[in-house]
């Protein structure tokens, strides 16, 4: 798990690296073996990143509340007019395997190495996870 997040929290970083200089020039790979180049872009989410385990529900009991959540969390985002600030997207095992609730892990550009990730109730906690969201606000 925590290499996962590492791993995430990396590639994050060549992100918003990337993004800080708004550049959409192609930056060369660091493997120098590679003749070719890959292009970056600035994503179109600024304040964090919320990844939805979804094989937490689905290995138990074969359910869609990690999909449910997921759902829920963008149209809540959209409705609210932050979907542009936050993305939430679905992941495999992030190696957690809680016996109940869902993994959830949200990256921000601000939490340099300290991305909380939380077990929740994909029903009962959704307001909360939300606010908690919504207070991590870059």
């Amino acid at each position: 798990m925590k290499k996962l997040i590492q791993r995430i929290k990396r590639l994050l970083k060549r992100i918003l690296k990337g993004s800080a200089s708004n550049s959409q020039q192609p930056s060369p790979l660091i493997n120098s073996r590679l003749e070719t180049s890959i292009p970056t872009v600035s994503p179109r989410w600024e304040s964090g990143l919320v990844l939805v385990c979804s094989q937490c529900a689905n290995e138990r009991s074969g359910s869609t509340a990690s999909e449910d959540l997921e759902n829920w969390l963008k149209s809540r985002l959209k409705f609210e007019g932050l979907w542009g600030e936050f993305r939430v997207v679905s992941s495999s095992c992030l190696g957690v395997c809680p016996r109940t609730g869902i993994t959830v892990v949200l990256v921000s550009n601000g939490s340099y190495g300290n991305s909380p990730c939380l077990i929740v109730n994909p029903r009962s906690d959704r307001e909360l996870l939300y606010s908690y969201i919504k207070q991590n606000k870059g």
